[in-house]
């Protein structure tokens, strides 16, 4: 899409952070309209002045819009649906891109039923540990894949126009799931790694770690720098999931920290050997 055969684009953008920063810098790149929407003024004002913006995202523009990007908090996000639903109207589709998905899914398709919109649950799977506007590139989600939860999954026709709206991203592939899958998943490849990663620099020793590191600290430590109010957020909304893969690593710990207490070397050598083979069979996938 973009320059060419293909119409430019008019695209909504709800929250200037690091996804909808990247969102808006990507469509902008490629030749697109954007307009959009931060609680912060200066964020805004900053996006329009570096060429990113074509104006703000409103109630009166909202309508017009092709695709509208909905990249805050859980909560903001089900609240922006319900504030903008009855100014929506019928052409565009409205993505949310939050890192849960079964409570925004049900709440915003329950705005999208009473004021007769097109809901898609979304979420990309890019980032980086560093947050804002400042960090969004414009190739953050090249290669990347994109997980869809569509209101009816024998919708071809919306699923492929989906597809054609997200094209100018770059995203790698596109995976249609149920929200309860999504969280479930989720849970165990982004949130539980979020609080590993987050206790593991408690360690007093983090502080003495200098010129003692390299790649495995750099790589267990890289999201302990995180947005504490959204990922705090999203622990909350997927709290069922995330406990039961705190407990199943919790008592994986409590196993090697038996052997290695009780000098268990054979015991030891059995649980290593069971995460290699683990890993090794997860990467088959």
């Amino acid at each position: 899409m973009g320059k060419g055969s293909l119409k430019i684009m008019k695209v909504g953008i709800v929250g200037l952070g690091l996804i909808g920063g990247s969102f808006a810098k990507a469509y902008a790149e490629k030749g697109h309209e954007v307009y959009a929407l931060d609680t912060d003024g200066s964020t805004l004002a900053f996006a329009g002045i570096s060429g990113v913006l074509a104006g703000e995202l409103t109630k009166e523009n909202a309508s017009s819009c092709d695709l509208i990007l909905v990249c805050v908090y859980p909560q903001a996000a089900i609240d922006f649906c319900r504030d903008f639903g009855p100014y929506f109207g019928e052409k565009p589709v409205i993505i949310d891109c939050c890192g849960t998905k079964a409570f925004v899914v049900e709440e915003c398709g329950k705005a999208a039923q009473e004021f007769g919109f097109t809901y898609v649950g979304g979420h990309p799977m890019a980032g980086t540990q560093f947050s804002g506007f400042k960090y969004a590139r414009a190739n953050l989600f090249n290669g990347a894949p994109m997980v869809i939860v569509p209101p009816d999954f024998g919708d071809i026709v919306l699923l492929s126009h989906i597809k054609e709206l997200l094209a100018p991203a770059g995203f790698g592939s596109f995976s249609v799931t149920t929200a309860a899958r999504h969280d479930s998943l989720i849970a165990f490849t982004s949130q539980l790694a979020h609080v590993v990663s987050n206790a593991y620099v408690k360690s007093p020793t983090a502080q003495e770690h200098q010129g003692f590191s390299a790649g495995s600290y750099r790589d267990l430590t890289r999201v302990a720098w995180l947005n504490p109010e959204m990922w705090a957020e999203l622990f909350l909304d997927n709290k069922r999931n995330l406990l039961f893969e705190l407990d199943e690593i919790i008592g994986h710990l409590q196993e090697y920290r038996s052997a290695i207490e009780a000098e268990d070397r054979e015991r030891l050598v059995q649980l290593l050997d069971d995460g290699r083979r683990c890993k090794e069979e997860a990467d088959r996938i």
